[in-house]
Order: C-alpha cells, then structure tokens, then sequence
C-alpha cells in the first residue's frame, strides 16, 4: 500500500508541476476534468450520479468555469440562478422520485467543488501567478506534511473534534508554522521585495488553518453518508476528492489573499 500510494503520489505531484509551469489552457482544462469527476463522487455520495439532474450538474459545471475564465459574473450570477431553477424543476416533475436532500447536494457542488476549484486557475492567471499558485499545495499538501510530521512526533493532546481521532493540537500547530516557514523560504528564494517575506509567509500560515478545515469537512460529508472514500482513481488515495479536499479550501483564499496583501 505505501509503495502504491507514493508512486501515485509521485505521479501527481509530476502533473501539478508541469500544469503549474506551463499554466494557460491546458490546466483550464484538467482542472474542468477535475471538477466533473469531483462532482460525479459527490452525486454518487447520495446516489445521484448516473441520473438527468446530474446530467444538468455536470453541464453547469462546465459553463461556470468557462464563465469564471472569462470573468464573465454577470452572467455567472445569472447562469448559477438558471442552474438553481433546472434542479428545482427536476425535482418537481420527477417526484417523489428524488428527496430535497439530493437536490440540495446538485446545487451544493457546483459551489463547492466546480467554484472553489476554479481559483487554482485563478490564481495561476494573476500577476505571479506562476510562483503564488504553489500556495494553495503548501497551505494544502505542504501542511499536512508537516502536521503528520509533527503530530508523530511530538503530538500528545488530541483534537476535540469526533472527525480527528488521530489528529493532534501540535500537529495542527505543526502545519500552521510549517506552512509559514516554508512561504518565509519561499519568499526569500523567489523576492527580493521584504514586504513580501511577511506577505507570503501569513499567507501560508491562513491557508494552513483553511485546509485542515477543508480537510475535516470532506471527512464530516463521507461519515454522513457511510463511505470511507469518494472513489479509487488515486491508488493510494482514493478519489479526487480525498486528495483535492482541502486544495477547494486553500484555492480561494489563497486568491483573494494575494489580491489584497501581494497585489
């Protein structure tokens, strides 16, 4: 299983690199692809997947990165509300087929996963972008890194939350200053510009606290509905939501951060 998991670790982490470097539309795409099978784990969640209203889901989810691209918010604003009256009117022709509950979860992961993923393309287009996007991997990935290191070593006091059993209060405080080192690291190695080597290393600090909430979210979804993980396209991982759940936290943050402390 470990070998497993760190082949197909090592394969991702080769694909994030080259779809951060090279940016443009290529990653606008995948990153689309992402989302239309974080949406399928989701539906499948509630046992929506294969049905027309998340046919209507999986349609909306394009369209709205599209419009995201474009910063089109208008007719974002407009095509969300459209989207919104589809899976009401699904609801009401098929019923008592499908219960509100499904219908609210179509709707819930357009924002959740389609909307919040979209900033990791985002982030890649604004000034920089090719070196702030690595942000939201070390508030996410670079984090839990240092969380797992940390909490095996020196963890004793138990997180409060029924969804951490094995996480610990230094191994979140581990991720949290791991984060910010390696942003102050960061900075000093790509910026010569000092007000940015508290910029970035804050950034990574909020990410970091961001992500374990993204993380802890995911798992509270799965344990509601009785699944260990949202699917097996990751050996060694499970599905694109258990490796991207904390990532469609720390994507946006990392964004709007960037707009209004770097830029």
């Amino acid at each position: 299983m470990f070998r497993t998991r760190l082949a197909s670790g090592i394969v991702l982490m080769a694909v994030t690199i080259t779809l951060m470097v090279y940016g443009g539309y290529p990653l606008f795409w995948v990153i689309t692809a992402i989302s239309l099978i974080g949406l399928y784990e989701l539906y499948k969640a509630v046992g929506m997947e294969k049905t027309v209203p998340a046919l209507a889901g999986y349609i909306s989810s394009i369209v709205t990165d599209w419009l995201l691209l474009k910063n089109e918010y208008e007719y974002l604003l407009m095509w969300i509300i459209f989207t919104l009256m589809v899976f009401m009117a699904c609801y009401v022709i098929s019923y008592p087929k499908f219960n509100s509950e499904q219908i609210t979860m179509l709707f819930f992961g357009i924002i959740y996963v389609t909307v919040m993923l979209s900033f990791v393309f985002k982030v890649r287009f604004v000034q920089d972008g090719h070196l702030l996007v690595w942000f939201i991997y070390i508030g996410a990935w670079g984090s839990d890194t240092c969380a797992y290191c940390v909490g095996k070593l020196i963890g004793k006091h138990k997180m409060p939350s029924k969804l951490s059993p094995n996480k610990t209060i230094e191994g979140c405080l581990g991720g949290v200053a791991g984060a910010a080192l390696i942003g102050f690291i960061f900075a000093v190695v790509f910026y010569d510009n000092k007000d940015i080597w508290w910029q970035l290393p804050l950034i990574g600090a909020v990410s970091s606290v961001i992500s374990q909430i993204g993380d802890l979210a995911a798992s509270a979804i799965k344990r509601n509905h009785d699944i260990k993980d949202y699917g097996n396209l990751i050996p060694g991982h499970g599905g694109i939501l258990d490796r991207f759940d904390s990532i469609i936290f720390t994507a946006p943050v990392v964004y709007y951060l960037v707009k209004f402390i770097v830029l």
